[in-house]
């Protein structure tokens, strides 16, 4: 039996949205926020991990089986890796159904880094 947690996809529909970080225009960083903002930003770094990150996105309703996600040009344990890897950083949720695992972005998280780049106004 495998040792794989899985996780639910759906989210309550009043979960607020948690910013992890401020915008990068606010005012600087505390450490543990660089280190979430620096997590979820590394995990994105990789052009593999972008692949499969954009490649869940972009599906309907932002979830898709890793049986059609998984054509990037690598291994099948490298897709796993990388899949973990994204995971670990709060990008995607996962749920097993059956011999599949169905991958989802997390909204919340995207939303929040979103806001990281985002200018702020200027003070009147």
């Amino acid at each position: 039996m495998s040792n794989m947690k899985a996780l639910p996809l759906l989210e309550p529909a009043d979960r607020a949205v948690e910013a992890c970080c401020p915008p990068l225009t606010e005012r600087p960083f505390t450490a543990e926020e660089a280190e979430t903002a620096a997590r979820m930003f590394k995990a994105l770094g990789d052009p593999v991990r972008l692949r499969l990150f954009s490649a869940v996105a972009s599906r309907e309703g932002g979830e898709a089986c890793v049986c059609d996600i998984s054509d990037v040009g690598v291994s099948q344990p490298t897709v796993s890796h990388h899949l973990k890897k994204l995971k670990e950083a709060g990008l995607l949720t996962s749920e097993r159904r059956g011999t599949w695992v169905y991958y989802r972005v997390e909204s919340s998280v995207l939303a929040s880094m979103g806001r990281l780049l985002v200018i702020a106004p200027a003070a009147a």
